[in-house]
């Protein structure tokens, strides 16, 4: 039985057509996506000095931008039951970069990422102005990483963190690693967060590798962009809020296990079910 992380999906050539496509769309994806930073960069000028550490404005900037890049990829975005109105961070499952964009698109969001994202080309600089919180995973870091996410959360911040801690091929969902919810059980945070499971879940466009979507392991950042850029048609991703009926604040658990395990089972109630291997 393989195992499906060093299974690769076969690369299919690209015509004349897709080429053109993906120029187009590619183009129009740069403008939008680096227009939108330098806007963002401007206004932050003047809301870091009002504000400090809250953003009332450029938020809506990331928001507009990834709704923007989704219409022009094609990409349909279905949403089922609606973000939570209450202090708190989100969780979600993690299949490709392009979570990024859907999840900005749908609610205003922080995203945690591990701290070697703020090196790469293009994303590392796109994920420091829009406020990502960096982190390292090194055990010896994890106190200095909870009072960052303190700050974060009291200044009104809503974080989205991915428990998985890698991404997948969209068509599982990895079990959730405790670590980062124990942020949500320092200083007496847990009595004034609600935490808020997000389920996403690709369909590929018809014909196409069910893990069409799907970005993980040492994959190439680049071919990926422009297989999807290049395809002429496009599936769909479906984000499921999770409420637990109600939002509920994180003292509602005895601890980040707890927490952690119920997060993970909300996920998986949506997700669609998993290929067997």
């Amino acid at each position: 039985m393989s195992d499906w992380r060093s299974d690769r999906p076969a690369l299919r050539a690209i015509g004349a057509a897709g080429w053109a496509r993906a120029a187009v769309k590619g183009i129009a994806m740069a403008l939008l996506v680096y227009g939108g930073l330098i806007l963002l960069l401007i206004l932050r000028q003047i809301e870091r000095p009002l504000c400090g550490l809250a953003r009332p404005v450029t938020p809506f900037i990331t928001q507009g931008v990834c709704r923007g890049a989704l219409a022009i990829l094609g990409l349909r975005v279905v949403t089922e039951g609606r973000p939570m109105q209450v202090p708190g961070a989100v969780v979600a499952n993690h299949g490709s970069w392009l979570d990024i964009f859907t999840l900005n698109a749908v609610q205003r969001v922080y995203f945690v990422s591990k701290s070697e994202v703020a090196g790469w080309p293009g994303i590392g600089w796109l994920a420091r102005a829009t406020g990502t919180v960096f982190i390292n995973r090194r055990g010896s870091e994890a106190l200095v990483q909870q009072r960052l996410f303190e700050e974060r959360l009291r200044a009104g911040h809503r974080l989205l963190f991915f428990p998985e801690g890698t991404s997948t091929d969209t068509l599982r969902v990895l079990p959730f690693k405790s670590t980062l919810f124990a942020a949500f059980f320092t200083h007496g945070l847990e009595h004034a967060l609600h935490i808020q499971p997000v389920t996403v879940s690709y369909s590929a466009p018809e014909g196409e590798d069910p893990r069409f979507y799907g970005w993980w392991g040492d994959m190439d950042f680049g071919s990926h962009l422009v297989k999807l850029l290049a395809a002429p048609r496009q599936g769909r991703v479906r984000i499921t809020f999770h409420t637990f009926h109600a939002p509920v604040p994180a003292d509602g658990f005895a601890g980040r296990k707890g927490l952690a395990a119920r997060c993970e089972a909300l996920v998986r109630e949506a997700f669609p079910p998993e290929p067997l291997g």
